[in-house]
């Protein structure tokens, strides 16, 4: 059993979090300024300290210090005198910064498949009927064996369903031009805010983010998102889709010594904000479930009110730094935030939250039994690594040396539904073409049958899977002839496979470049369900919606 991680102090007790209940998750609140950054940074270290890795989103770039060793200053000194503690040992924590723009940390990207129509809908703020139209496109790429797996291809897809919703219409229901276009200017806004470098491949490992250094210390995985921030729903829907991954990535542990890896959710009412019923249901079964798998989710927010009480009543670790009552709204949430904590008879918990300092805080951790503490007003003991940001030289050495350097840094564009659907664009157009170069009375000579119309390898069609020669839609000719001279180069998967597995086979050993392909693998297996007939269960906890 891990010992118990000293998080703050008061004249009379050292307030502990119990490792073994760490996974039954927990929020840090308050307002503005009140030392909620210091307080994760706190938790992190602590958590690192016992081989735990942990995720956090950087939104103001104070959290970079824990790559780098924290000194005794003035004020530092001034909290240790208060707190009566020794001076630790300062060390860093060993880091990995991540970044969606590629700019403060390794890329991090998830292809549109992955993420799925249930999240893509929320990031792109659609209604009801547009959400089924997007729902739709997904189907009939699954359908039709066709990858969904950057901007481009969802364009391509709903292009292609547009001009030929007639086609579709007696199979799958009504396809409306006018949703299509919704969609497509959302997808354009997305684009423009991050979606163009958050789409694609390699897409993220998660094994990489969970690993321990050689002192067995886990590694802390920043995610740069000051810039990420600017665009809320993007910044939500990413955190919330590396979640849903946790869940289906990591196997069923039951209760452990200690968490598997630790997520904070920092800004957490974007996560709610405006989240249809749905979502909210999702959410729940994400923090109700993924206990099991031995993740610990702590949400950071400025009042507990920003949290629904579904979500609120199953975080049982609990800081509460100061509110300010400056409003009827703000002496709401004091009142509620006091009545959820277990009552202490020698603190008026109400009164105390208005009025503590900063780095001060309302703390009640689950004991030995899994139950409530008594609230306890104490000081956070601050951590052993730097408070505040480091220089923008010191984060780079950081990444030149990460675990991680150059595996997600080039770009992949493998053979998806733009190239397959563009190809075929420019084979109907070439026929045409021919067709309409022949003298009246000759005949065209068919076309060789290196495909089957979708891109894929010919195959014996079921009557019931196949489209007919004559249902089989088409792209009109002048977008034939637009999206043709759009064509983008992109080698085919199976040139891909055979190139790894030719290396690994010729006796050239493994590097640690490699895992770029493997990702690329990995996506590939993923999604090759489709192609034999199972369609791809995806959205929020794949796993959950598949029962």
């Amino acid at each position: 059993m891990s010992k118990p991680l000293l998080i703050a102090k008061n004249t009379e007790f050292d307030l502990n979090l119990l490792p073994d209940w760490a996974n039954r998750h927990g929020c840090i609140t308050g307002a503005t300024g009140t030392g909620k950054t210091v307080t994760l940074q706190t938790l992190a270290q602590a958590f690192s300290g016992i081989g735990v890795p942990v995720f956090m989103a950087d939104v103001k770039g104070d959290l970079s210090g824990m790559a780098k060793a924290g000194s005794a200053t003035s004020k530092m000194q001034q909290r240790l005198q208060a707190l009566q503690v020794d001076e630790p040992k300062w060390q860093a924590c060993p880091v990995t910064f991540w970044d969606v723009f590629g700019k403060q940390g390794h890329p991090v990207r998830a292809t549109v498949s992955d993420l799925g129509p249930l999240l893509l809908g929320r990031m792109l703020n659609l209604n009801e009927t547009q959400g089924g139209v997007l729902q739709l496109a997904f189907k009939i790429a699954d359908d039709h064996g066709l990858l969904l797996l950057d901007t481009k291809d969802l364009r391509a897809m709903l292009q292609y369903l547009a001009e030929n919703a007639s086609e579709f219409q007696t199979e799958y229901g009504n396809i409306s031009a006018a949703s299509v276009g919704a969609i497509q200017r959302s997808l354009l806004t997305i684009s423009e805010q991050g979606g163009e470098q958050f789409f694609g491949e390699p897409m993220l490992n998660l094994d990489d983010m969970m690993q321990t250094d050689g002192d067995g210390r886990g590694f802390v995985n920043i995610l740069a998102a000051d810039q990420l921030l600017q665009s809320p729903r993007l910044y939500s829907t990413f955190l919330l889709w590396m979640l849903s991954e946790l869940y289906e990535h990591l196997p069923e542990v039951g209760d452990v010594d200690q968490p598997k890896m630790v997520f904070f959710f920092d800004e957490a009412h974007l996560l709610f904000d405006e989240a249809p019923k749905v979502l909210l249901q999702k959410i729940e079964q994400v923090v109700r479930l993924i206990r099991s798998k031995g993740v610990g989710v702590y949400f950071v927010t400025q009042n507990p009110l920003d949290i629904p009480d579904t979500v609120l009543g199953q975080l049982g670790n609990r800081v509460q730094h100061a509110l300010r009552a400056y409003t009827p709204r703000d002496q709401k949430a004091v009142q509620a935030a006091a009545e959820t904590f277990r009552p202490n008879p020698k603190l008026d918990t109400a009164a105390v939250i208005a009025e503590l300092g900063v780095g001060e805080a309302l703390i009640s951790f689950l004991d030995d039994k899994g139950r409530p503490n008594i609230v306890q007003r104490a000081l956070i003991v601050p951590p052993s690594s730097q408070i505040g940001a480091i220089t923008a030289d010191e984060r780079q050495q950081v990444m030149q040396t990460s675990i991680v350097a150059g595996v997600y840094e080039k770009h992949i564009d493998r053979e998806s539904a733009y190239e397959k659907l563009t190809g075929r664009v420019a084979a109907h157009a070439a026929t045409a073409d021919k067709e309409d170069s022949l003298q009246p009375g000759s005949r065209a000579e068919p076309a060789a049958a290196d495909t089957n119309g979708w891109g894929n390898a010919p195959s014996a069609p079921s009557a019931a899977s196949a489209p007919s020669a004559q249902s089989k839609p088409t792209f009109s000719a002048g977008r034939a002839a637009q999206l043709a001279q759009q064509q983008e180069s992109g080698g085919g998967v199976g040139d891909t496979l055979k190139s790894v597995f030719g290396n690994l086979l010729g006796g050239g050993g493994l590097r640690r470049k490699d895992n770029v392909v493997e990702t690329m693998i990995k996506s590939t297996v993923r999604t090759m369900g489709s192609q034999v007939g199972r369609e791809i269960i995806r959205g929020v906890l794949g796993s959950i919606l598949k029962k």
